[in-house]
């Protein structure tokens, strides 16, 4: 494990884990010397773990028995990670908890910081509201995680073309797209300084 850098991803396991699999796609693709150490799920049985398995990577079930910042706080004492990825995570971290962990958490937005953010804005609600709003342009954003629901420093942003989407749903399509595309490059810019994105 020398010289390698890990990452730990939490997840709800209520999505098909796409991002997850674009973020490992990323750093397989790009050979980076990064590494997953683990995948923590809140369902006993999500699809993500299936694929997890596959590639070997553990996975480690929150059954909701102890409150989940402590839980998370020993867990990654006891891990070492060098940075925490949120990947569909739906349960809010305590202020204390941010304060405490020493290791940087990360987050995806399917909009355009500052624009769209906020406590309840999450999958299709933040695209109901962008084509509800009339918007030719979104996009996904890449931030640290901070007490305040997407208000944390942002890392990586892209925009996209959506004036040619007829709903939501087209909205969701393109934007997930996008979020693909930055979030594995994002991760590698905050642990390599730099993103390979755009090179072969």
């Amino acid at each position: 494990m020398t010289g390698l850098f890990k990452i730990a991803v939490l997840t709800s396991g209520h999505s098909r884990g796409s991002n997850f699999k674009a973020i490992y796609q990323y750093i397989n693709d790009k050979k980076l010397p990064i590494v997953v150490d683990f995948v923590l799920i809140t369902e006993q049985d999500p699809p993500i773990k299936e694929y997890c398995a596959s590639l070997n990577i553990e996975t480690i079930f929150y059954d909701g028995k102890s409150k989940i910042n402590s839980f998370l706080l020993e867990l990654f004492k006891e891990r070492q990670c060098d940075l925490i990825v949120l990947a569909g995570f739906m349960r809010k971290l305590s202020e204390q908890f941010l304060d405490t962990i020493n290791t940087p958490l990360i987050n995806i937005h399917p909009a355009l910081l500052p624009k769209y953010g906020g406590k309840g804005m999450y999958g299709s609600n933040v695209h109901n509201a962008v084509f509800t709003a009339g918007e030719k342009i979104s996009g996904a954003t890449v931030h640290y995680v901070n007490k305040n629901y997407d208000e944390g420093d942002i890392i990586m942003q892209q925009s996209v073309d959506i004036t040619d989407c007829q709903s939501p749903e087209e909205i969701g399509k393109k934007v997930l797209a996008i979020e693909h595309q930055i979030y594995g490059a994002a991760i590698e810019k905050i642990l390599l300084g730099r993103t390979s994105l755009l090179k072969d």
